[in-house]
């Protein structure tokens, strides 16, 4: 496995010097935002598309420091039920697949969007109960009719473009756990898989070994972001695990997004990395940084260090006496 960096961590900094503290840190890759949530601060995709020359000099500032880029991402929503909204995201996710192909990466990160409650609603609507049967109903609207169309068209774009998307099953969008993530693989082609936040999972309650497992046996996981979730066990316990209340309010929330092995120990955090490879995935662990309690350099150096610690850095040995 090869260990790399959501470079929006640096946004701050200009893309060269982001990607010599990358490199000082000894990350292996690097992933890239190219805009709508994550912000396009190191790549403007639409200069690089129209200039040959930018592109190359992209490219090099990226290879000369010994990095590969693992994956762009535009994790956005291109469902969204307000038009201008949905044409942005649409927008930066073709750019970005076209600029993938250009950048010979196969993998782009995104959020599967999620619709409101009708071609007239204001803003999205995202169904977590199966009763009153309105709710049911509306869950089977959004899917035929915005969502499987949607991505079925996309993951053609994208495959005719060599491109591979990473869904990020995320709350909030109609693709959050593995059943959704499946259905629409199932739905709209092989060219869907996950980009694995096992953080997102986390909160929900999920196993994430068995989610890495299930997902593993359909070949679906395309990459994989490293980055955990403490539960605050008195906040959970009373109110449960659905909370809207701001990021920042720390001592309130039932749940918040922590440095890899601040949420999880270094037990789980192996778990996850040998259900990885028992389900194949030999790709990249990308840190992600949103952690309210470490600043993004601290929590930049612990994570790569924790994860230098776990991580398989070999091939898995093939030629033991026993196989």
């Amino acid at each position: 496995m090869k260990l790399g960096v959501f470079t929006v961590l640096f946004a701050d900094r200009p893309f060269e010097a982001a990607l010599d503290r990358i490199a000082e840190a000894g990350v292996d890759c690097v992933e890239i935002g190219t805009g709508n949530y994550p912000g396009d601060a190191h790549c403007d995709t639409e200069a690089l598309l129209a200039d040959d020359g930018k592109l190359r000099d992209f490219r090099d500032a990226v290879t000369s420091r010994g990095l590969e880029i693992s994956a762009l991402s535009c994790h956005g929503n291109p469902l969204h039920p307000q038009r201008a909204v949905a044409q942005a995201a649409h927008a930066v996710f073709a750019r970005t697949v076209e600029l993938a192909e250009r950048l010979e990466v196969e993998t782009v990160n995104l959020f599967s969007g999620c619709p409101g409650d009708s071609d007239e609603a204001r803003f999205p609507n995202w169904v977590t109960c199966a009763w009153p049967n309105d709710f049911g109903e509306l869950l089977e609207w959004q899917w035929d009719e915005k969502v499987v169309p949607y991505w079925t068209e996309q993951a053609a774009f994208a495959a005719r473009h060599r491109v591979r998307l990473g869904f990020e099953m995320h709350p909030g969008f109609v693709v959050y756990n593995p059943r959704t993530l499946l259905r629409l693989r199932e739905a709209c082609g092989e060219s869907i898989g996950a980009n694995l936040d096992p953080s997102h999972l986390f909160w929900q309650g999920i196993d994430v070994e068995l989610a890495i497992a299930e997902l593993g046996r359909a070949g679906a996981i395309f990459h994989t972001h490293a980055k955990d979730t403490a539960l605050h066990p008195r906040n959970a316990t009373l109110n449960g695990v659905l909370d809207t209340l701001p990021m920042r309010d720390v001592a309130n929330r039932s749940w918040i997004f922590r440095t890899v092995g601040y949420g999880h120990g270094e037990l789980e955090w192996r778990r996850i990395l040998t259900a990885l490879r028992m389900a194949g995935y030999e790709g990249v662990l990308s840190i992600e940084h949103e952690d309210a309690l470490l600043s993004i350099d601290e929590g930049f150096a612990k994570g790569v260090a924790f994860l230098r610690s776990v991580m398989p850095n070999e091939p898995a040995l093939a030629d033991a006496w026993w196989t």
